[in-house]
Parts: C-alpha cells; sequence; structure tokens
C-alpha cells in the first residue's frame, strides 16, 4: 500500500535555533517510516529578501548537512534543494494565473517581511506563499507538517487547489496542515512569552544547534525565571515553565518527572542541568554535521540523488498540469 507524501521545507538562512530542532526537524525524523517524505532546503525562498551568495550556498550544505545529523535518512525520504528542481519556479508561475492579488497581499509573511525589509519590498515577497503551494502541489503531498504560524500559507495552497481542479478537472492533491499538538514550544530565554526564533537580535535569547558547550550552558545560566525559587510549571512561572519544557523535551521525560526532580533546589542548579542536558543531545549532532561537511562527496551524492528523485515526481505533475492548461508539449 502506498504511504501517503509529506513535504515540508526549511530556508538556509538564520542559525537553526533548538525550537526548530525539537517543533520540526525532531518531527520530521519520526514521520519517516509512515510517511513518503520530500524534505527542502528552501533557497529559492531565501532570496526573497537579500542573501550573500557565497552565504547562502555554505548555508545551504550545512543545512542539509544538519538535516541528515539529526537523523533525516536521505535513503528513507527525499532531501533535496529547491532550486536544483526548476519546476518549482514552472508550477509558481501557472498558479499565479489562478491566484488572486487580494489574497497575496493579505498574507501575513508578506506584511510582516515588508515592514523588516522596507527597503526592499519585491515581487518574491508578495509572490512566496504562491511558490510555497507550487512547492506542495508538486508533490501531491497530503501533508504538511507546518507551525501555526504557517498554517495559512496551506490554506492558500489548498484554495488554489480547489480552484485549479474545479476549472481544469481533478489534478492537484488538496493537502492538510499537519500541526503537532501537545508538543514542547519553546520559548525565547530572555523573553518567554515570546517563540525563541533564529533571527533574534540579542543571540543570548536562543540557543543555536551550533553553539558549543560552554556557549549552551552559558545561556541558560542568563535565562530569565521567575519570582520565587521552587521549580514548578505554572501559568504565573513563564520562565521556569519555559525551561521545563525544554528540560523534559531533550531528557524525554515528564514535567511531573522533572519537578519531582528539581524539588528543594534552586534556580541555579535547575538552570545549569538544562544547559548540560541540552548540550549533550546537540553534541553527537554537530560532530556528524562536521563530519559530512569535512568531505563533501559524500553529501554531494545523497543532494543528487534527492534531486534527481525530486525532479521526477515534480515533472509528472508538471506535464499533467501543462497538458490541463493547453501547453504544448512534443
Amino acid at each position: 500500500m502506498e504511504k501517503p507524501i509529506i513535504y515540508s521545507a526549511v530556508q538556509p538562512s538564520g542559525n537553526l535555533t533548538i525550537g526548530n530542532y525539537v517543533g520540526a526537524i525532531r518531527n520530521w525524523v519520526n514521520l519517516q517510516d509512515s510517511y513518503d517524505c520530500f524534505f527542502s532546503i528552501a533557497d529559492m525562498h531565501a532570496i526573497t529578501v537579500r542573501q550573500e551568495p557565497a552565504e547562502l550556498r555554505r548555508r545551504t550544505l550545512e543545512l542539509a548537512a544538519l538535516y541528515i545529523a539529526c537523523g533525516v535518512d536521505p535513503e528513507k525520504c527525499v532531501l533535496y534543494v529547491q532550486s536544483q528542481v526548476p519546476a518549482h519556479a514552472a508550477l509558481c508561475w501557472v498558479l499565479n494565473t489562478v491566484t488572486y492579488v487580494g489574497e497575496a497581499s493579505r498574507m501575513t509573511q508578506f506584511k510582516d517581511k515588508s515592514q523588516k525589509h522596507a527597503d526592499n519590498i519585491n515581487m518574491g515577497l508578495m509572490d512566496y506563499p504562491v511558490l510555497m503551494a507550487a512547492d506542495i502541489l508538486l508533490y501531491r503531498a497530503a501533508a504538511v507538517p507546518v507551525g501555526a504560524d504557517q498554517k495559512q500559507h496551506v490554506e492558500l495552497a489548498r484554495d488554489l487547489a480547489v480552484r485549479f481542479n474545479n476549472r481544469f478537472g481533478e489534478t492537484f492533491v488538496v493537502p492538510e496542515p499537519l500541526i503537532f499538538r501537545g508538543g514542547a514550544k519553546i520559548a525565547s530565554l530572555l523573553e518567554p512569552t515570546k517563540k525563541m526564533s533564529k533571527s533574534e537580535e540579542n543571540p543570548n535569547a536562543s540557543v543555536f544547534l551550533s553553539d558549543d558547550r560552554d556557549t549552551v550552558i552559558r545561556k541558560f545560566k542568563r535565562a530569565v525565571t521567575d519570582s520565587g525559587s521552587e521549580v514548578r510549571y505554572a501559568e504565573d512561572k513563564p520562565g521556569i515553565s519555559n525551561l521545563l519544557n525544554i528540560y523534559c523535551a531533550f531528557k524525554g521525560c515528564t514535567l511531573a518527572e522533572a519537578e519531582k526532580e528539581f524539588e528543594g533546589k534552586g534556580y541555579g542548579d535547575f538552570k545549569i542541568a538544562v544547559g548540560e542536558t541540552v548540550a549533550d543531545v546537540i553534541a553527537p549532532v554537530q560532530a556528524e554535521q562536521k563530519r559530512l561537511l569535512s568531505d563533501k562527496k559524500e553529501l554531494a551524492a545523497y543532494l543528487v540523488s534527492g534531486r534527481d528523485r525530486a525532479a521526477y515526481a515534480a515533472r509528472k505533475t508538471l506535464s499533467k498540469v501543462y497538458r490541463k492548461i493547453g501547453f504544448w508539449e512534443a
């Protein structure tokens, strides 16, 4: 029996945080056996804001190596670089013709990035969600693992799929957002009511997967805590609750078990323990990423194989789309 298809992608811009690891990459690893997974490094999306070309190439390879180091298996899934499959851009152009200007301009991503990059409000920013829809629909994805903040983009992909199908006949699978519920929500170490971000201006607010052990522990030592001294999960203790979420996510224990472990201990001891636990988990990931980057032949082979498999699947969908809309093909 064929497995349902999943599509997901991350831009090679900024360093990934432990929040990205817990909220996205680790979930991808768990999906590999039950779904046919297409995982992309979204470099085409990345250039909607200005990038340094050499740095973009470096980050693309670093991200690919990081995926694999975290447990994404290129033998089990299709891991590739988005720009290596031209069908993404080709389908995006077709979908532009069934996308209304009002839909694109209402997207949260366009509004946010236009404010942050007021000197570079380009058409790519507005077209970002249409390209994302093309990414998803190319591979006939039944589900797209996303955070709640990306759900709007999957809704647009659904709308475009339905609109195209109604106009030209059954062509696309209408995807569903796959939002992981009940998982730990990793917040900023300095503002625990805000999500931990890879684009955070203050580096002490986020713990990056590239941070060395001393840096990780130092950041947790400086993490914001709350009044009192009890290590307890509570609504009025956002700082300690965030640290408990992180500890449980990396230790593999429940909140009740963590609270019991640190009963009678102070915040200082607790913060060091959280830092050491996180550092212990990401150290082997860093070592494997470094190994892959030290000899890029193995990494390149994985990406070329992924590109070819992705291109084959994408061409089948694009050819069908071209026939439906009336394009001539030899």
